[in-house]
């Protein structure tokens, strides 16, 4: 079945739960138990099949990116056994000199001389190797895809030191004046936020005998290791982080999104919160603005109508077209908390006022002694990352009612 197909098959099936539920809800407007778990046996088919077209996106995507050519086709006159420059040479670690004596460093456990010095120009201050530059995008790809946080915020590039972000704090306004009156002075004011590095690492370990099986994808694996830890660390840190030791999460008490709305209830929310928390964000960021949530609260939310009788949530029917609260795209985290007391559990706005700060390149090290004794070889990887919300009024989060007594 194609991914057409199956989101055609989804959004029947919403229509189809919608009608269940118009249909079943009693005087009180609620359901029968027997009715409940229909209904949510209609729900859990509408999220498989969500999880079904995620996954057949992700194949279309590796496919494409698989089949794309590995090189170029020769297109200029051969020079004494060279080709022409075509000006797009490529130096450092963007190589391909830099790329394969790299991966023999890896696999290698004693390089040879010319392996090694090939590789200076990568080493880095704790003694492992920064990848090239093509496998670092692959890596960054990687990431993105492990992490919805990325996908969202805006990314830059640091080398050393903090980075020092200038923030408009409060903005000048005109004034009627009389005429030939004074012009009045009103200044912007500015503030400082500052984005660091905290440091992120794994250790992989690799068989010896994988390791020197040439048909052994060691790159595929370690991108892949790599992006599934270390994304769903960053991932985590960015919605809940405290700043300390790691970055500053957009839930922070301090320094994170601002409250919007407080829900009435500890352990559900209304149409009307969601409607109140939409308009709580200043238009201007509501234009490129994103729901975040939890799985569990889109099951909620999925029974929600406005007061034209219309359901909030919407599923998405083209392809690559996303599932909408209120005409705007929803995104899912499991690191959003769930539904409870006192919790924030739903963040709206532009989270490209989210600042990831990359310090460097990734590093790679081989250990090569560490696990001899269990036929292993280890790789320890690591990146510098920091991570703020420079601008806190872009972003909104409902927060539910806090637990009596607290």
């Amino acid at each position: 079945m194609t991914i057409l197909e199956l989101r055609e098959k989804r959004a029947k099936a919403w229509e189809a739960a919608k009608a269940f539920l118009d249909s079943h809800r009693k005087e009180n407007g609620v359901l029968s138990a027997e009715d409940d778990a229909a209904y949510t046996r209609m729900e859990q088919e509408i999220t498989d099949l969500g999880k079904e077209i995620a996954r057949l996106e992700r194949q279309e995507a590796l496919d494409a990116e698989l089949n794309r050519p590995v090189n170029k086709p020769l297109t200029g006159k051969p020079m004494n056994g060279k080709l022409e420059d075509d000006g797009e040479g490529k130096t450092g670690r963007a190589s391909d000199e830099y790329k394969k004596n790299f991966w023999n460093a890896m696999r290698s456990k004693a390089p040879v001389p010319n392996v090694t010095n090939a590789l200076q120009i990568g080493t880095d201050t704790e003694g492992g190797y920064l990848v090239p530059d093509e496998f670092e995008n692959t890596l960054v790809e990687a990431l993105e895809e492990e992490n919805i946080f990325r996908q969202m915020a805006k990314i830059i590039q640091t080398s050393s030191g903090d980075r020092k972000i200038p923030v408009v704090a409060t903005k000048g306004t005109a004034s009627w004046m009389d005429e030939e009156g004074a012009y009045p002075e009103s200044d912007d004011s500015f503030g400082q936020v500052s984005i660091g590095a905290y440091k992120l690492g794994t250790m992989i370990k690799v068989s010896e005998e994988l390791l020197n099986d040439s048909v052994f994808d060691l790159q595929s694996y370690i991108t892949r290791e790599f992006a599934r830890r270390i994304g769903s660390r960053e991932e985590e840190a960015f919605f809940t982080g405290n700043g300390t030791g790691k970055p500053l999460g957009i839930l922070a008490a301090t320094g994170g999104a601002e409250t919007g709305i407080t829900a009435a209830s500890a352990t559900a929310v209304t149409a009307d919160e969601l409607i109140d928390l939409y308009y709580s964000l200043r238009s201007p960021y509501r234009r490129n603005a994103v729901w975040t949530l939890n799985d569990s609260t889109v099951k909620a939310i999925r029974k929600l109508k406005d007061g034209n009788g219309q359901y909030l949530w919407q599923p998405g029917i083209t392809a690559g077209a996303p599932d909408m609260i209120l005409g705007r795209p929803v995104r899912t985290s499991t690191y959003m908390p769930e539904i409870a007391a006192g919790a924030k559990t739903i963040a709206f706005g532009d989270f490209s006022y989210y600042w990831i700060a990359d310090r460097q390149g990734r590093s790679f090290k081989r250990l090569n002694e560490l696990f001899a004794a269990t036929g292993q070889v280890g790789f320890l990887a690591s990146q510098r990352v920091d991570g703020k919300l420079v601008l806190p009024e872009a972003v909104k989060v409902l927060a539910q009612k806090a637990a009596s007594g607290s």
